[in-house]
């Protein structure tokens, strides 16, 4: 359990927002792609597909080249971006199954409610991840506490992720398009007596999985956990970034003569990976390729929408992803194959799950058109300071503790200074940025895990300078002994207990 929250009692005594007519306040759209690499988007250099829409926010607004998520994992990620805390300082921030309870607690601070609380309408469309109800979820009525609870006047989202059941939207606690006379039943442990699986019946597998998903298949599609009942509430994976693309237009236009907030939690390129039919076949790296692309078409449908209705020069948008890339993350679709072809690393180490670089850092772009001048800088950020940083914006005050830090200077493309440190976290292990310095501390275990990726397993503390060789590959620690026990004392300073070294090295006290 968490051991500490910051609560939401200091909202009553908050001041109001500066004083600024509903038309001058700008809104705020945070766009968190799911898995998407520093190298997939041609903003940073990569040239094997195209993301022009994207591009356009680099290339217009504040590019980050060391902006980084608050975790190398989506659930812990998004934790760390609402709530402006360390993910790691919670011990059920890990990567959440389908029918997980709602994580983050009802009085806790969050981004979103801090957006509620100045005035603002909020919604949050796409991927959630962050559980819901208190645990046994009963999907076949209201679900309380809803993702509403967070701080969103309005929710459609994906209870998980797409490779996890229940394999339905859910909007506002109800599940869109249920049948109450084919009610859904969910097990993470025990499959269904008499229903299928992939295991039982691969004949029905459209989509084969290389490892850990063949439980429940909808759609063609076998996934993680089983499921029951609620057919005429599938989704429909093929037409999934239209569904939700579509949801945020609604929203865009029923909202546009107020202030609003709006997170938008885009799937791709997430496995399994469905490319809407235009999309499909369209880049040399198939399918992965595919819904990075499809990603890129959904970013220019948002501007697209924003610009219909007059508003894009009087809303921030903010484009990052919730942690690195992987290739073979559960299903036999080519992408490991593209390789050779197209590095989402984007010449980093790592990626989803680990501590090196790619872990966590990511796409970041902030864009503001005519209020934002264009500038690359290699501040280093983080989707944690987004909360402390719009609380000086919207006149708000935060909890005393929070981990966020106010850098919107830096958001602002004003100045690039950017933060000194950050703690980097990936499936509960630690690690330190420090300035261009990596610091990873030892730990035990496999070297790369079953999708491939380095997990960032060191036997000692391991020390690299990312301004002279960001693909890590030179552990410069026994060159500088004194700088390794400089930054080991402030990182076991910062996270104190929460580290926990399982090797037989011997840590500084």
């Amino acid at each position: 359990m968490q051991k500490s929250l910051l609560t939401l009692s200091v909202l009553g005594a908050l001041p109001v927002m500066a004083q600024k007519t509903a038309q001058q306040r700008p809104n705020v759209v945070l766009i968190v792609a799911d898995d998407m690499g520093y190298g997939d988007v041609s903003a940073y250099g990569q040239t094997s597909i195209s993301t022009p829409n994207i591009d356009r926010l680099a290339l217009g607004g504040v590019c980050f080249t060391d902006g980084h998520a608050t975790s190398a994992t989506s659930t812990p990620s998004r934790y760390g971006m609402f709530t402006g805390m360390y993910p790691w300082k919670n011990a059920d921030a890990k990567i959440l199954p389908g029918d997980a309870p709602l994580l983050i607690p009802e009085s806790q601070f969050t981004m979103p409610r801090m957006f509620q609380h100045a005035g603002y309408k909020t919604a949050a469309i796409g991927k959630w991840h962050l559980g819901m109800g208190y645990g046994k979820i009963d999907w076949n009525k209201q679900i309380t506490p809803a993702a509403n609870v967070v701080g969103f006047d309005y929710t459609n989202v994906i209870a998980a992720t797409v490779d996890r059941v229940p394999t339905v939207y859910v909007r506002n606690g109800l599940v869109v398009g249920l049948d109450p006379n084919d009610p859904i039943e969910i097990d993470y442990d025990n499959p269904f007596p008499g229903e299928p699986t992939a295991l039982t019946n691969p004949e029905l597998v459209k989509m084969q999985w290389s490892h850990g998903h063949h439980d429940t298949v909808v759609n063609g599609i076998p996934r993680i956990g089983f499921m029951k009942g609620g057919k005429s509430a599938h989704w429909d994976d093929a037409t999934m970034a239209q569904y939700l693309v579509d949801e945020v237009k609604t929203f865009i236009n029923e909202n546009a003569d107020e202030p609003f907030f709006l997170y938008y939690g885009l799937h791709e390129p997430h496995v399994p990976r469905t490319a809407m039919s235009q999309f499909a076949g369209t880049t040399p790296l198939g399918p992965r390729g595919d819904v990075v692309v499809e990603a890129d078409w959904c970013v220019g449908e948002v501007m697209k929408a924003l610009e219909e209705k007059g508003i894009l020069e009087n809303t921030i948008i903010i484009y990052t992803s919730d942690n690195g890339p992987v290739l073979d993350d559960g299903y036999v679709d080519g992408a490991r194959e593209s390789a050779p072809l197209h590095d989402p690393n984007g010449g980093l180490r790592g990626g989803k799950y680990s501590l090196y670089d790619a872990g966590t850092r990511v796409p970041f772009f902030i864009y503001w058109k005519d209020h934002i001048k264009h500038v690359e800088t290699d501040a280093l950020v983080s989707q944690l300071d987004l909360a402390a940083s719009f609380a000086t914006m919207l006149g708000e005050k935060v909890p005393a503790g929070l981990d966020s830090q106010d850098i919107l200077s830096t958001f602002m493309g004003k100045n690039q200074k950017g933060r000194k440190d950050m703690i980097i976290e990936a499936s509960g292990r630690l690690a330190y940025r420090y300035g261009h310095y990596a610091l990873i501390p030892p730990y035990q275990g496999n070297k790369t895990n079953e999708t491939g990726n380095e997990l960032g397993v060191e036997d000692h503390y391991a020390l690299y300078d990312l301004s002279a060789e960001p693909s890590q590959m030179h552990d410069i620690s026994a060159e500088n002994p004194k700088l390794v026990k400089k930054l080991q004392k402030k990182f076991l300073a910062i996270v104190g207990s929460y580290y926990k070294n399982d090797t037989k090295e011997e840590v500084l006290k």
